[in-house]
């Protein structure tokens, strides 16, 4: 049986060993540790492996908290430590920033980090009615499968949220429309938990006697959703708190509905906004951008500092949401709203000049709006990503074609356990 020695982990999470001139990825293996292993696919420059036995332990290795880790998809990273998981991802993003951007930072940004248990405040749930297994399953996918893990709790799921996977097993294994929810999303607000039930058939009057029981007896709202996103409508109670999150530092409180987007970790959120008005440094009267402002999460505290802020959004639903968050906290008049699709260049060079930018674009990046910079170049940039591979090219963009200077970058591990890694970077002109 061959074995290994593990370097290093990659950014899905896996060890990392090099055998006979070969890259080889190791699934649950640690840096450090010495393993047999056994390969489940093999190209001619690497293979990917898992682990049969651990020969010698690393010292990074930590003891899984989750009883499904292994089995469930959701996690990746449990049995590796939670220091290690954050020093892979600055080294995840780092390499990114020099292999495809061919940039390095001038300073490395402390690493953001909270609570690595419970904080998952969004997460989208697969259900099923499985006759063999005699019920319904409901929690995160198998591991590379489209099987739905036999969970009962999950660790990175508020406690609340956590205890409810059972009782939504039972309830599913009773409703006449079981074998048609395939979905439930949770969302979670300081004073409300919203459950939205994708139903793919009508609730007759007996489900929906189940269904109310169940709202009243667990203190959540059922939301029904028949199509997508949009069709989300609230089922019962009929009347209930706002979703909301508080940024306190700012008194700022944002709104938000069970399918529309926000950061999944509220804690880390927090850390994350006051560290990219901290490298900002919006000033009274100066013109800021806030590029794909979403519901406002940014938008908002920038303009508690006095500056004028453009929040710009492709989304004509979170437009309206960021508008009316800025209403409910009297910042309308230093806030405006504008409807564009920043993925078009058109619309890009369109866009008015300002002082400062703060960019918070999906996985696919914002290149388009960077080349738009060219002509009316911000003096600062800060740039807030999910994908460090599109960050790092839109920072080769920056720095080789436009002349910034990325003067800082750092990793937020706003997903613990996971490989996924959300950076924030700091641009300046040179």
């Amino acid at each position: 049986m061959p074995r290994a020695l593990i370097e290093s982990l990659d950014r899905e999470g896996r060890g990392v060993a090099h055998v006979e001139g070969k890259t080889v990825f190791i699934d649950g293996a640690v840096t450090g540790e010495e393993v047999e292993y056994a390969s489940y696919r093999k190209k001619p420059a690497w293979e990917a492996a898992q682990v049969l036995r651990t020969l010698k332990q690393g010292p990074s290795r930590a003891a899984p908290r989750c009883a499904f880790f292994g089995t469930c998809g959701g996690c990746s990273m449990q049995h590796v430590d939670v220091s290690t998981q954050v020093a892979a991802k600055q080294r995840v993003l780092e390499d990114a920033l020099w292999h495809i951007g061919r940039v390095r930072p001038e300073a490395m940004l402390r690493p953001l980090h909270g609570l690595p248990w419970g904080y998952r405040h969004r997460a989208r749930l697969s259900a099923r009615w499985v006759e063999k297994k005699g019920g319904s399953l409901v929690g995160f996918r198998e591991r590379k499968s489209t099987y739905v893990t036999d969970m009962t709790s999950c660790e990175v799921l508020p406690l609340g949220v956590s205890a409810l996977i059972r009782p939504l097993r039972a309830l599913i294994d009773v409703l006449d429309i079981k074998t048609r929810i395939p979905q439930i999303e949770v969302a979670v607000g300081d004073e409300l938990t919203v459950l939205v039930l994708r139903v793919l058939d009508a609730v007759g009057p007996a489900d929906a006697e189940r269904l109310r029981r169940f709202a009243d007896e667990h203190s959540v709202q059922l939301w029904l959703q028949p199509e997508g996103p949009d069709s989300a409508r609230p089922f019962w109670p009929p009347q209930a708190p706002e979703l909301r999150y508080a940024l306190p530092q700012y008194g700022v409180h944002i709104a938000f509905g069970p399918t529309d987007f926000t950061q999944v970790n509220h804690a880390v959120n927090r850390l994350l906004v006051s560290r990219a008005l901290a490298l900002l440094d919006p000033r009274p009267g100066e013109r800021i951008t806030d590029f794909f402002c979403g519901l406002g999460n940014f938008t908002l505290p920038i303009a508690t500092s006095g500056a004028q802020v453009l929040g710009v959004e492709g989304s004509a639903g979170l437009l309206a949401r960021a508008q009316a968050n800025a209403q409910a906290n009297s910042l309308a008049e230093r806030c405006r709203f504008a409807l564009v699709n920043l993925f078009q260049a058109e619309e890009c060079a369109r866009l008015p000049a300002c002082d400062k930018a703060l960019l918070d674009p999906p996985r696919e990046g914002a290149i388009e709006l960077v080349r738009s910079f060219e002509a009316k170049p911000p003096l600062r940039i800060v740039y807030v990503a999910c994908d460090p591979a599109t960050l790092a090219r839109d920072s080769g963009v920056l720095a080789n074609a436009l002349g910034y200077r990325l003067a800082a970058a750092g990793v937020v591990n706003m997903f613990p356990h996971t490989s996924h890694v959300e950076s924030i970077a700091l641009f300046e002109r040179q």
